[in-house]
């Protein structure tokens, strides 16, 4: 289904489906800066009304997080969503989504740009599988309410992918790479972030020459999670995992993850949280994914850079060694996910592994 393309004006709906930090009163500079810089860009958020109720209303009812959700894709002046930040539980929200016809419905007729990273990965999984193309971008608190008198340069740039959504579109890696802030009080509103040059640029482990299909993919402590509560108790309680063994439950019910035939002429695109896994944990990570055959099928493999490059050499010596035997190229130190800057990944595009350059390249888009 095709999705418009924002607008100088357009109104975009700001929720909280995980963590509800939005709502506290130590985020109001974040949340100020936030609006800011959306009305800077020409949109008018719209907070969704439970999206800023606070942390424990919010982690104790999954069912209000749900219905702002629901009310921004009913709502037609709403022409794009916003997730606030990420968290450890959207899970919850799966069954009053999922059962809900009328939530179907409403993001069928009234497709609509949605955005986040992290724990959000739930969400967009549910979203695709109702045929709507999502976006693996940015979140207000961490992107739009950066605490430097302007955005990061680069996301800022990727941000007005949805305004233009053109076709043949290249993406290259950052001039630079940020580390997390380690202060987010008022007082460090328009302080720079420690920042350096990026020498590796997009890295290439494996293959030659070019590699295309649609993008697929998220958060991999996520992906891992899902992958292995949908297969019962049992095998989940074997390992460590974001999402609690309540969510077997729900992911046993619901299926949100495509079946490894599914991903056929996918490029499967995966990053790691601000928990920076262990290698040891990455490589389990990775050996799941293998042993339920989800490269099996792909075209191939991108990598978001680690957050503070935390084992990134690590990182890059597992996977190495574990995709060696596909025969698809793998590229890493793109940036997305949770290393800064952040680029925009559409769900569902055609996109195009240049391996040789080590260039990635949208050559359609859902957007008109």
């Amino acid at each position: 289904m095709k999705i418009k393309k924002l607008k100088k004006g357009d109104k975009v709906a700001i929720v909280s489906l995980s963590s509800g930090i939005l709502g506290e009163d130590f985020v109001k500079h974040e949340l100020d800066l936030g609006v800011k810089r959306l009305k800077e860009l020409g949109l008018e958020p719209v907070f969704m009304k439970n999206s800023l109720l606070g942390i424990e209303t919010l982690k104790n009812d999954p069912k209000l997080r749900a219905e702002d959700l629901k009310q921004a894709f009913a709502d037609n002046e709403i022409k794009a969503i916003i997730s606030a930040i990420g968290g450890n539980d959207a899970y919850k929200l799966i069954p009053y989504l999922l059962d809900d016809n009328k939530f179907i419905e409403s993001v069928k007729m009234h497709p609509k740009i949605f955005t986040g990273y992290s724990d959000t990965t739930t969400i967009h999984l549910v979203l695709n599988s109702l045929g709507l193309s999502t976006f693996y971008g940015p979140a207000l608190i961490t992107d739009f309410a950066e605490f430097e008198n302007e955005m990061l340069p680069y996301t800022k740039k990727s941000i007005e992918y949805f305004f233009n959504a053109p076709e043949n579109y290249q993406i290259l890696p950052s001039e630079f790479w940020y580390k997390e802030r380690s202060d987010f009080s008022p007082s460090a509103v328009g302080t720079e972030r420690e920042k350096f040059k990026e020498k590796r640029g997009f890295e290439v482990l494996q293959g030659k020459g070019k590699s295309t299909g649609k993008l697929f993919g998220g958060c991999l402590e996520i992906i891992h999670s899902i992958i292995e509560a949908e297969q019962g108790k049992e095998k989940f309680n074997q390992s460590k995992h974001t999402y609690d063994v309540k969510s077997v439950e729900i992911f046993e019910k619901f299926h949100i993850f495509p079946k490894p035939n599914e991903l056929s002429d996918t490029i499967l695109f995966l990053e790691t949280s601000d928990n920076k896994p262990t290698p040891e944990e990455f490589r389990k990570m990775i050996q799941t994914l293998k042993e339920n055959k989800i490269f099996d099928y792909v075209k191939g493999v991108l990598f978001g850079k680690p957050i503070d490059e935390a084992y990134y050499n690590e990182y890059k010596q597992i996977l190495t060694e574990e995709l060696k035997v596909y025969d698809f190229p793998v590229m890493i130190n793109l940036n997305f996910g949770h290393s800064f800057p952040r680029m925009v990944l559409p769900y569902g595009v055609q996109a195009e592994i240049d391996a040789d350059a080590k260039i990635l390249s949208l050559i359609s888009s859902t957007l008109d």
